[in-house]
């Protein structure tokens, strides 16, 4: 047994691999009479919608059809040998499920060491090697390929990435140390660090032969049988592949100050993973890979044993298993059919709703309010955002028509509402209005329709009090922007019915939203906390700390932005208007601050202006100011924020606003932007010991969100 496979073996005793991916070796001969060739393809069953992932025993099953390959290459039967994977799926990276599992440094460093052994064999045998990135590659699928002399990309495909820094970790099998060496660090830094700390962006086919990833590019449907073809000329001579020089000189170290810059920016030197791989893309100036390769190795072990990978862990799974089973949510089959949607107002909000209904449910959407001119500007903004589509080539001529054809604005309810099945209201935010709303339109609705309301911060319950049926109120509150921000807080009433939640989640999921179940409590669960956190900082502020000292405190956090750029966003007069909501429902807690009442009151948009390009305090707003004397450090400033929140969520979980710690963190990560190297917020709660300061104990169980005792 080779040492590689000793290795491998070793590891697949820590952990098994949750999903085992084969690695079949089949031959060709290639047309022109170019030879026989090998082809591994990568495969772990027929179910194409489960990504293919390398743990151990996968990671063993390709370095054995690596060992097959070698030999036939020694021997001279193939000319060269390929890997692709299984239709619409090349590989996806790392068995995340198998890092949660690991506990020592050193078997963490033994994942690294025996993905790094097997893929370095197929750039080391003796004939050339190509990849043929057939699907989604993230990660490990993107790095082995990286290993090979030739690359080739469909331009079908949807998701090209290397997400690890997004994660909590670094490139660890190649990436950082391969790839600036073949399209320089500038590309590799926009990669590797960019595009992952800009919410893990994803590549397109086109820019990954773009950005020379990829030696050719080819469509999906006969996308390999056009790689064979490109690698029988490619070696019959007839098509020489030409590479880019890399520049090795201040462009480098030029790329590298960048990719700091950018991670200073996005995570404020809170989290490690960013800086760690812009450490190995530094180093990786002198071409000497197998350094490159070592360092990876080492900082892979590093961060696997840190807090930071586990939240980012946490945070994934979150995303992408949680949201998809929400707990709590009713049994589908209960879910009423939607076939029209009503939408009370005509404002930005309302517009954006009635757009994005339209577009997931592509049914008739009509929009109402109270005079034709606002109407009227509420279907233009959809008929014009339909346009843009159309121009961005998202949606054909057809497709547009269609849709334009779909919205339709009316003056009268009953006109509009008699026979929809899902009526939203997206007026102003006081109660006595949205009650008058909801009883003018309960008296012309089908008695099946759903009522929901986006509020923010009122209860709905209350809402529905006066209706002859408050069974079939919701809460379904959106955030802003409704088209990127995947959070939806759906808000259960005290006598909302199944069927009408259940239909409401339905509605959610054909949104393409998380749909996480909260209580009706004030302001729900992300305003709640948010309202928390800010109070606080405001406090701090009216107690007489200097504005940027309290901006400053929150930085380690690496936060999308700060406090009072992210009150600006929201609006003073609204961040306002939710602090007197949560002031009256709990006054022991949460404040009304005079200084932001007087922000509102001057008209002002927010607490900075930006003409010297980036936030500065706004000189009328420090006119504005009553400060009082006592002024905290940023260490103080921090420590009190944090024991709020970590008071805040105590609570919230005590009275069930939600069903777990990890809907809280559901919700801040989909619905506020905060980071995975967080896990949201009470991995990190946890890790630096706020939790059970505050609470007495930690939100999480150990082995959640944290290596295993």
């Amino acid at each position: 047994m080779s040492t590689t496979a000793e290795l491998l073996k070793g590891a697949a005793e820590l952990f098994p691999d949750e999903v085992v991916t084969s690695a079949h070796v089949r031959h060709l001969d290639l047309p022109f009479g170019a030879g026989r060739f090998a082809l591994i393809t990568l495969d772990n069953g027929f179910d194409h919608t489960k990504p293919t992932t390398f743990g151990p025993q996968s990671l063993a099953n390709l370095n054995a059809a690596i060992d097959q390959v070698e030999q036939e290459a020694i021997a001279g039967s193939i000319v060269g040998a390929g890997i692709t994977g299984k239709p619409f799926i090349f590989a996806v990276g790392a068995d995340l499920k198998g890092v949660e599992l690991l506990k020592k440094h050193d078997e963490a460093l033994a994942i690294g060491k025996g993905g790094h052994d097997v893929f370095k064999r197929l750039s080391a045998l003796a004939v050339p090697t190509f990849a043929y990135y057939n699907g989604a590659a993230m990660g490990g699928g993107v790095e082995v390929g990286l290993h090979c002399t030739y690359r080739t990309v469909s331009k079908a495909i949807p998701a090209f990435s290397l997400p690890e820094v997004f994660l909590g970790l670094v490139p660890g099998w190649g990436g950082c140390a391969l790839l600036p060496n073949l399209i320089g660090a500038e590309r590799a830094v926009s990669v590797i660090i960019e595009n992952s700390l800009n919410q893990n962006r994803q590549l397109k086919g086109k820019q990954v032969f773009e950005l020379g990833i990829a030696d050719a590019i080819f469509e999906g449907a006969d996308f390999l049988e056009q790689s064979l073809l490109w690698t029988a000329k490619v070696l019959g001579g007839e098509t020489e592949v030409v590479r880019a020089e890399v520049d090795r000189g201040e462009a480098w170290d030029a790329a590298v100050a960048k990719g700091r810059s950018i991670a200073d920016s996005k995570v404020h030197g809170a989290a490690p993973a960013a800086y760690r791989a812009l450490d190995i893309i530094a180093a990786a100036k002198d071409g000497d890979v197998q350094a490159g390769f070592d360092a990876e190795d080492t900082a892979l072990a590093d961060l696997i044993m840190g807090g930071e990978l586990r939240s980012g862990i946490y945070a994934f799974n979150l995303v992408q298993k949680r949201a998809k089973r929400p707990a709590g949510a009713p049994d589908k089959s209960l879910a009423r059919p939607v076939t029209k949607v009503g939408v009370v107002g005509a404002g930005l909000m309302a517009s954006q709703l009635a757009l994005l209904f339209l577009r997931r449910l592509e049914v008739p959407v009509v929009l109402t309010d109270i005079d034709q001119e606002r109407v009227d500007k509420g279907v233009g903004y959809v008929h014009a955002e339909i346009q843009k589509l159309l121009g961005k080539g998202r949606i054909n001529q057809d497709k547009a028509n269609r849709l334009t054809a779909l919205v339709t604005g009316v003056l009268d309810k009953a006109e509009g509402f008699a026979d929809a099945d899902f009526i939203i209201e997206a007026v102003f935010e006081e109660m006595s209005v949205k009650q008058t709303v909801f009883a003018e339109v309960e008296a012309v609705a089908p008695a099946h329709a759903i009522l929901a309301t986006n509020t923010s911060s009122l209860s709905v319950s209350e809402m529905a009090s006066k209706l002859q049926h408050p069974e079939r109120v919701v809460g379904f509150h959106f955030f802003n922007p409704v088209a990127i921000l995947p959070l939806l807080e759906i808000v259960r009433g005290e006598q909302t019915d199944e069927a009408s939640l259940a239909t409401a989640f339905g509605v959610a999921r054909k949104l393409k939203k998380t749909a996480v179940l909260t209580k009706d409590a004030p302001a729900f669960v992300v305003n709640r906390i948010l309202t928390r956190f800010m109070g606080e900082i405001q406090n701090v502020i009216d107690e007489g700390t200097p504005v940027v000292t309290a901006e400053k405190a929150i930085e380690p956090l690496g936060l999308p932005m700060s406090p009072l750029v992210l009150l600006e966003l929201v609006g003073p007069a609204i961040g306002l208007h939710v602090s007197e909501t949560l002031n009256r429902a709990f006054p022991e807690r949460f404040t009304v601050s005079p200084n932001l009442a007087a922000v509102v009151k001057a008209g002002k948009r927010g607490f900075y202006v930006y003409d010297s390009g980036k936030p500065e305090l706004d000189p009328e707003v420090a006119a504005l100011l009553v400060q009082g004397d006592v002024v905290l450090t940023e260490q103080q400033v921090r420590d009190r924020v944090l024991d709020a929140v970590a008071q805040e969520i105590g609570l919230m979980l005590e009275e069930g606003v939600v069903a777990e710690a990890q809907d809280i963190d559901l919700c801040l990560i989909t619905g506020a932007g905060w980071p995975f190297h967080l896990g949201g917020i009470t991995p990190y709660l946890d890790r630096e010991g706020i939790s059970e300061r505050v609470n007495g104990k930690k939100f999480l169980a150990p082995g959640v969100a944290s290596v295993p005792a």
